[in-house]
């Protein structure tokens, strides 16, 4: 969020010290009001020639992306999309609306540059989020994160159900069932599990008039049988990517007053766990699936990390929470820079060149 009549850098921090002295969910619905009043200063797309890339079939101007979980209901779609991303990927959307967790359900870890949610796939339900994708102005893709409702008597069902209902207007779709905030979500990685979600998912991809990439977003708290086994299901199930990772339920290093809250923590103390992450699912899948790495990405050189141990594109969240709504455009612009500092034309040509230093 930015203030009005001052250079937009010091905009920024003024706009970020004020959003820190409130309440952090009422913070992040502050900040998704500006956007939309056009309260908040946007630099419009920013692209290059060696930023310009493809993502399972889909033309990114550059390719730094938002996470899920800000827009969680497409609200700010048309200010976003000028905020010098990428893509966007909004929700999580469930069938059904549903309030998420009781309150406080948000905590800011300032002194480890970190967050800890328990929302509980809080949203407004496919079909207001269906109406509003359908109405984003044009512009750069935006997708679509997949839920289920917490009282659903088949999870496995409602990504399916999400998708035919929502994917004739999302531009990808993203399987969630990572979250550590809604009871035994997470049980649906397993082999057997995954492998008959996936299906059911697949099927009513095939069922859309224009069939959209789908990709699988995992937790970072697997074992590396475990990692191996979602590769596996990920290559056979014509899944489009995986997207590397969601939230951990580690707290390990953490030293600020809530690092006890329960949830999910994202934010800078996941970047070396996900980066490794990353570069082993590059290494199991051998470059046949497109990945996207998320955790902990707060610099253009951070980016740059992810990319060259196997990403394709990232995607940030968090660290906007410590450094303003301009942090897209930064790491895109700071890429360029540095793709260019290292002799590669294009995004391509770094990714994964440096895997080996995280595996």
């Amino acid at each position: 969020m930015s203030v009005a009549g001052a250079p937009n850098g010091l905009r920024d921090r003024i706009g970020l010290a004020l959003l820190h002295r409130l309440d952090p969910e009422r913070a992040h619905g502050l900040s998704l009001t500006a956007l939309r009043l056009g309260l908040a200063p946007l630099p419009g797309p920013v692209t290059g020639a060696r930023l310009r890339c493809t993502l399972a079939g889909l033309d990114l101007p550059n390719p730094v992306g938002l996470a899920a979980g800000y827009d969680k209901n497409a609200e700010a779609l048309a200010p976003l999309m000028r905020a010098g991303f990428g893509f966007l990927e909004v929700g999580a959307a469930t069938p059904l609306p549903q309030p998420g967790n009781p309150r406080p359900r948000l905590f800011r870890l300032t002194g480890d540059r970190a967050a800890i949610n328990r929302f509980g796939f809080n949203n407004n339900g496919m079909e207001p989020i269906a109406a509003r994708l359908a109405a984003r102005p044009q512009g750069i893709p935006v997708g679509l994160n997949l839920g289920a409702n917490k009282t659903s008597a088949d999870r496995a069902a409602d990504f399916a159900h999400v998708l035919a209902h929502c994917g004739p207007h999302a531009d990808f779709a993203t399987v969630n069932v990572s979250s550590p905030n809604t009871e035994k979500l997470r049980d649906l990685q397993g082999r057997a599990a995954l492998t008959a979600l996936l299906g059911g998912v697949m099927e009513a991809r095939a069922g859309l008039s224009r069939p959209i990439p789908v990709f699988l977003k995992i937790a970072p708290d697997l074992t590396a049988d475990e990692l191996a086994e979602i590769a596996e299901v990920a290559l056979a199930s014509g899944l489009s990517g995986i997207i590397a990772t969601n939230t951990t339920l580690s707290r390990e290093g953490l030293t600020s007053p809530h690092r006890a809250e329960a949830g999910g923590l994202s934010g800078a103390p996941l970047f070396e766990r996900t980066t490794r992450i990353l570069a082993q699912l590059s290494q199991l899948t051998g470059g046949r699936l497109p990945l996207i790495g998320v955790g902990g990405i707060g610099s253009a050189d951070q980016a740059y990390a992810k990319i060259r141990a196997g990403a394709s594109a990232v995607q940030i969240y968090t660290a906007m929470v410590y450094r303003g709504l301009g942090l897209a455009a930064e790491i895109a612009t700071g890429l360029e820079t540095l793709l260019a500092r290292d002799g590669f034309a294009s995004v391509a040509e770094a990714v994964g060149t440096d895997r080996d230093r995280w595996l």
